[in-house]
């Protein structure tokens, strides 16, 4: 038998009625694909969270000042944001990068220092980058992977901190699904009634001034350090075959242009959650892929992320340690009949 007709004879003879742990049954079979074992396991978790402004929040598209990127990237490695105390709970090794925060960390700051520039363009005026600022933004994405896997990690997840990075991601979404702005657009952190609606102009504007030509040019057009550096870092988690774990809105259109990149990226991923911000629904439906949870997030930062775990722990806890009808001497269900 092939490893995939193995692992779901595996599951379905738990001593259960057949599919009746649902979504665990899917999370156990799909993380056995993955790592082509029928006793899959999780070590050294590891949430990355790439931080970097945008050119584009001097056009209004958000109601907070740029200074929170920096205060709240401090905050992360302070152990104080939802994403800290998310992955000390559940044991997720944190790292908080600087990929293009608008400001210098002292060299003793606990941030880890891989700056490419101090944010990206204003795209409304030219691209947020330039090709080789977003390729070098990628590898570095793809470094900071290829470290944690040689400490031993085989299950990633994925964070971001940028004020205005709900309108790259927007736009993203926009050139990738094609779907309308209006459609891609949402509050973010609070911009609700004429100011939803004149992001929502911005927005229009930029997607109307460029037409890229490539994944890569969309992403280095439309993106965001953190954005780019997150993409680099999807991409590399595929290529070393590790679980993905992919978090809301922002992670997910980032999943979206490594996708566009890398289509098979997708057998790697559990979508965590549902976001509450407008356009994620779209997306994960695009896709054509089911979240695991939905809390009514919206906060992104990896939280959704670090918050399925233990499902997913859960789900490898029945493959691996639920007993067979055999072993249990269960006279097996009839599920014909049940």
């Amino acid at each position: 038998m092939t490893i995939k007709e193995q692992l779901k004879h595996k599951i379905d003879n738990k001593t259960k009625p057949l599919g009746s742990l649902g979504k665990l049954e899917e999370i156990a079979f799909q993380v056995g694909c993955i790592q082509n074992s029928l006793s899959p396991k999780i070590t050294n978790p590891a949430m990355l969270v790439f931080c970097a402004d945008h050119g584009i929040a001097d056009e209004g598209v958000s109601t907070c000042s740029k200074d929170i990127t920096w205060q709240q990237t401090l905050n992360f490695q302070h152990g104080g944001a939802g994403i800290s105390v998310f992955c000390r709970q559940h044991n997720i090794a944190l790292r908080v990068i600087d990929a293009g925060v608008d400001y210098d960390f002292p060299e003793d700051a606990p941030v880890i220092n891989a700056k490419i520039a101090h944010g990206s363009k204003n795209m409304r005026k030219e691209p947020a980058m330039t090709i080789e600022e977003c390729e070098l933004a990628m590898k570095r994405g793809a470094e900071f992977v290829k470290a944690e896997v040689g400490l031993g990690c085989n299950t990633i997840g994925f964070g971001e901190m940028g004020i205005g990075n709900t309108s790259p991601s927007s736009l993203l979404m926009h050139y990738f699904t094609k779907q309308s702005i209006e459609d891609c657009t949402g509050p973010g952190a609070g911009m609700y009634g004429d100011k939803l609606h004149y992001k929502k102009l911005v927005l229009k504007e930029v997607s109307e001034k460029y037409a890229p030509k490539s994944p890569l040019e969309a992403l280095a057009t439309f993106g965001g350090l953190e954005i780019a550096m997150m993409a680099g870092a999807f991409i590399e988690a595929y290529k070393q075959n590790m679980l993905i774990l992919v978090d809301g809105f922002i992670a997910t259109a980032t999943m979206l242009t490594a996708f566009h990149i890398e289509p098979r990226i997708k057998e790697n991923c559990i979508f965590s959650h549902s976001s509450e911000e407008f356009g994620h629904k779209h997306i994960l439906e695009f896709l054509g892929v089911e979240p695991v949870l939905n809390l009514k997030l919206r906060l992104g930062e990896g939280t959704g992320a670090a918050i399925v775990l233990p499902i997913i722990e859960s789900a490898l806890i029945m493959l691996n340690n639920m007993t067979s009808f055999d072993e249990a001497g269960v006279t097996t269900i009839d599920n014909e009949k049940a």
